[in-house]
C-alpha cells in the first residue's frame, strides 16, 4: 500500500477513535467498546450486504470475529439508551441544533419470527409488505438530518403473544401503541435526558397514521416546546372567546377576511425561482376539545396554509406554537421533514440499516444504534475513507483494522 494510503488509514483510526469514547463511553466494559468500534468500521467500509458474516468475508475482521460481532449484537446486554444520548450530545457538539423531527422507516422481512414483522401498508408504494416498522427520531442541523433514538412498532400478535414476546425478549414494558405515543415517548426522552440535549423546536407530520394530532401538539406544549406541525385540511381547532366556534382549518382558510396572504420565493429547476402562496390566519386559535382538555391550559397557536404553484395540488397546511417567528423561517422549520427522509433513504441504501438478520428486540435496536452512529460518524468527520474508489477504501480499511486488531489484542466479547 501506498504511503499516502498508509497516513489515511491511520487518520482514519484516530478519528474513529476519538468518536468511540465520545459516543460509546457510556459502555464500561472495554471489550464491549472494541466490539462497537470494528462493528462501526465495518458498516461504514463493508461493500453490499452489512451483517457480520460479510464483514468478515470481506477481511475487514479477524478470524473468528463474525461470531463476535453477532454476540454483540444479539446477546450481550448493553444498554442501548445512554449510548444513544451520547450521541445526540457529539451530534450537537459539532453540529448546531436546528430541529428534531421524527420519520418512518419499513423494514421488508421473508417469514414471520423476526421481532415485529407484520404485514403493513407501504404508503410510498400502496403495496402491503410483509415488515418490521421503525419510529425514528432525528437531529436536524439545517441541511442534515441525524438519526438519534428508535422505537420498533410492536402491533398484531407480537402486542398480546406471551410466548412470541418471549423468545424476542421483549420487554413487559414495550407494548403495542399509537404513532403519537412514540413522538410523546422521544419528546419526554430528549426534555428529561442529563446531561441535557439540545433544545430545538418539533418538527412534525401529522398527516399519516396518527390518529390524534391535537393530543400530540397539546403533549408538546405540556413539555413547552415549540414545534411545527402539518396537520390535514380536517383537523379541528377553536376560534373566538369567550363561546370558542369549532371549524377545521382547511375551513378557517377559505374565510378570505381571515386569512393574509404571503408570495415566498423558492429554487426552481433548472436555476432561477418559482413564487409559493402561503396564507396565514391573521387571528390565533387553540386545538379541539380533546386537545386543549389534555393541554391543560388555554395556548393559542398559528395557521398557515401553503398552495400548489399550479393549483394541481391539495393545499398543505400546519399549526405552529411559534407565533413570533417569520412565515418563511417557520417552512423553513417544516422541511426538516423531507431532509429526515433523505437520511431514512440515505441509512437504507448505504449504511446496512435492512441487513439485520438476528430476531430480537434488544438486538434489533442494537443494531439501529451502530447504524445511527455510522451515519453520524460519516458526515461530521467526513470519513476520509468513504470518498476512495472502492477497491482503494476496501484495502485501506483492511489494513487500518488489522492494525487496530493487532494492537488492542480484542479476543473475546465482554457481555
Amino acid at each position: 500500500m501506498s504511503s499516502m494510503g498508509v497516513s489515511v488509514a491511520a487518520g482514519d483510526r484516530e478519528r474513529i477513535q476519538t468518536f468511540i469514547e465520545s459516543v460509546f463511553n457510556p459502555l464500561h466494559r472495554a471489550e464491549q467498546r472494541r466490539w462497537a468500534r470494528a462493528y462501526l468500521w465495518g458498516l461504514l467500509h463493508t461493500p453490499g450486504k452489512k451483517t457480520p458474516r460479510r464483514m468478515a468475508e470481506a477481511g475487514l475482521l479477524p478470524a473468528g470475529a463474525a461470531h463476535g460481532l453477532h454476540q454483540f449484537i444479539n446477546s450481550s446486554t448493553w444498554s442501548w439508551e445512554p449510548v444513544r444520548r451520547a450521541l445526540g450530545r457529539t451530534i450537537a457538539a459539532h453540529r448546531p441544533a436546528y430541529a428534531w423531527t421524527v420519520a418512518d422507516l419499513l423494514i421488508p422481512k421473508q417469514g414471520e419470527h423476526s421481532v415485529g414483522v407484520h404485514r403493513r401498508l407501504d404508503q410510498a408504494t400502496g403495496r402491503t409488505i410483509n415488515c418490521q416498522r421503525g419510529v425514528g427520531l432525528f437531529l436536524a442541523t439545517g441541511t442534515r438530518c441525524f438519526p438519534v433514538d428508535w422505537s420498533l412498532v410492536l402491533d398484531g400478535a407480537w402486542d398480546w403473544d406471551d410466548l412470541r414476546r418471549r423468545r424476542a425478549r421483549i420487554p413487559e414494558a414495550e407494548t403495542g401503541r399509537p404513532v403519537g405515543a412514540f413522538v410523546l415517548g422521544f419528546a419526554a426522552g430528549v426534555t428529561a435526558a442529563q446531561p441535557r440535549l439540545p433544545e430545538a423546536p418539533w418538527v412534525l407530520n401529522l398527516t399519516q397514521r396518527c390518529d390524534d394530532a391535537s393530543g400530540v401538539m397539546a403533549g408538546l406544549a405540556r413539555r413547552g416546546l415549540d414545534f411545527v406541525c402539518e396537520v390535514d385540511s380536517g383537523q379541528i381547532v377553536l376560534v373566538g372567546r369567550p363561546a370558542p366556534r369549532v371549524t377545521t382549518v382547511g375551513e378557517l382558510m377559505e374565510e378570505p377576511h381571515a386569512r393574509q396572504p404571503h408570495a415566498l420565493m423558492r429554487p426552481a429547476e433548472p436555476g432561477g425561482s418559482r413564487a409559493v402562496r402561503v396564507n396565514v390566519y391573521t387571528g390565533a386559535v387553540r386545538l379541539s376539545q380533546r386537545g386543549a382538555a389534555k393541554d391543560g391550559v388555554s395556548r393559542t397557536y398559528h395557521v398557515l396554509e401553503q398552495l400548489s404553484a399550479d393549483g394541481g395540488q391539495p393545499a398543505r397546511y400546519w399549526i405552529t406554537s411559534l407565533m413570533s417567528r417569520g412565515v418563511e423561517e417557520v417552512l423553513a422549520l417544516a422541511r426538516s421533514q423531507a431532509t429526515a427522509r433523505t437520511t431514512v433513504a440515505a441509512l437504507r441504501e448505504g449504511f446496512g440499516v435492512l441487513d439485520f438478520e438476528g430476531r430480537s428486540f434488544p438486538g434489533w435496536h442494537h443494531h439501529m444504534t451502530m447504524v445511527s452512529a455510522a451515519y453520524a460518524y460519516r458526515h461530521l468527520y467526513g470519513a476520509p475513507g468513504a470518498v476512495r474508489a472502492p477497491a482503494a477504501r476496501l484495502s485501506a480499511a483492511r489494513a487500518d483494522t488489522a492494525g487496530y486488531w493487532a494492537d488492542t489484542g480484542a479476543k473475546g466479547l465482554g457481555a
